[in-house]
């Protein structure tokens, strides 16, 4: 039972189940607990938004606290205090009586302090004798003890919050920052692509975000900006490797310009049933057709197995069981190539999707042989099937580099 520990209040202001129930808490707390009160006051400025508190019922409460003559709140001692609202007004820094009254009832509503009202509304204690409080009517700091832990984990929980807040927004800073850079350096510098595109849609994010975001907000701003400078670098990336191959292209095609040309033709099956197989040489042609005729053969004419991996013996080693049979083990060999060299699926996708399956995998052993001469290995292979695309690279001319730089010896298949 708690009969005699439950008070209503004075006057017109009606008693809520809620405030019973408050009070209730506080008298199953334990009493014995002890706690610093201006650590409590603390907690409670920290978590004041939390509570919906204005800045001046934190001045109230602090001007409470001073009344209470102990440092640490202590149950045994009591809690209650009883200033005068003339007294209260002038420690919390002169705010009027109509504003005291409000932000009490704020700090109320809240859970913080209970009322301990007297017969007549007044704020008076009975002593004893000696002068010790016996019985005392105000304010009950007791919420501030029971809830001590409470607002402590609160605390810790704003603080937490603010940090990340705080972080998320100089990420975003520096996010807006590298995208407004990178867009201005590619149009000043002509690098291909539409920026103005991209400094629209960069324009667009920022309009929609809010002038006084929440963390949530702030987060979402900058999964957008971050997923826009992931694009931007991705475009002046695939800029810096086109630039890379161009000049390994030139240096490809003086090495094949300063071999000895022989016609491809007598390395190339005559038929589908032919491919892997060794046929006769064929009558060199003098009229030989146009490199987009070439191109487009190539996607459905695979080269001789036995000559692909003598021209490309390191591809062997990346076979199932460290060995080369036929056409499916080269293109799972290539495969592994692919993933080692770090070159995108997509990138290989769209090589098999120009040359072929069978000469995209014979391109991956190609670039397998020379990958110390390569810069970037996904970005020459995406140029090779730009060049099959428009009908200006045949794999060829490569592989009789590759054959003649390793004197025509190599792995023979199976």
């Amino acid at each position: 039972m708690h009969t005699g520990h439950i008070t209503t209040p004075f006057g017109r202001r009606p008693a809520k189940l809620a405030l019973v129930k408050e009070q209730f808490a506080i008298v199953a707390s334990t009493p014995s607990t002890r706690v610093e009160k201006w650590k409590v006051f603390r907690d409670v400025c920290e978590t004041r938004e939390r509570f919906g508190l204005q800045d001046r019922a934190i001045a109230v409460l602090d001007a409470l606290l001073t009344f209470y003559p102990d440092t640490q709140l202590d149950a045994s001692n009591g809690l209650v205090v009883f200033p005068s609202n003339a007294q209260l007004s002038v420690r919390a820094h002169g705010i009027t009586e109509s504003t005291l009254r409000r932000q009490l009832g704020a700090l109320v509503d809240v859970g913080l302090i209970q009322r301990r009202d007297s017969p007549n509304g007044k704020r008076y204690a009975h002593r004893s004798r000696d002068g010790e409080i016996e019985k005392a009517y105000g304010f009950d700091l007791s919420p501030l003890l029971t809830r001590s832990t409470e607002l402590a984990l609160l605390a810790q929980d704003v603080a937490a919050e603010r940090m990340r807040f705080r972080r998320a927004k100089e990420a975003l800073t520096i996010c807006r920052r590298d995208v407004r850079k990178l867009i201005t350096a590619a149009i000043d510098e002509g690098a291909p692509g539409n920026w103005g595109h991209v400094e629209t849609v960069y324009i667009g994010i920022l309009g929609r975000h809010p002038r006084y975001p929440d963390r949530n907000q702030v987060e979402i701003t900058l999964s957008e900006m971050e997923l826009l400078r992931d694009e931007v670098i991705n475009l002046l990336e695939m800029h810096t490797e086109t630039e890379n191959m161009h000049g390994n292209a030139s240096r490809d095609d003086r090495h094949i310009q300063n071999s000895k040309t022989e016609s491809i033709n007598e390395f190339e099956p005559s038929s589908e049933k032919e491919q892997g197989e060794n046929v006769p040489k064929e009558p060199h042609a003098k009229s030989v057709a146009g490199t987009e005729t070439k191109a487009k053969l190539e996607q459905t004419r695979a080269f001789p197995l036995a000559m692909v991996l003598r021209a490309c013996p390191q591809i062997a080693d990346y076979g199932p069981g460290g060995g080369i049979a036929h056409w499916r083990e080269l293109m799972i060999a290539a495969v592994v190539v692919r993933s080692m060299l770090g070159v995108s699926p997509s990138a290989y996708e769209e090589a098999c999707s120009a040359m072929g399956p069978e000469n995209a995998a014979v391109a991956m052993a190609c670039i397998l042989e020379r990958s110390n001469f390569i810069n970037s290995h996904g970005g020459y292979l995406r140029d090779l099937t730009k060049r099959t695309l428009r009908g200006e690279f045949s794999l060829g001319p490569v592989l009789m580099s590759l054959l003649k730089a390793n004197g025509g010896e190599g792995r023979r298949a199976g």
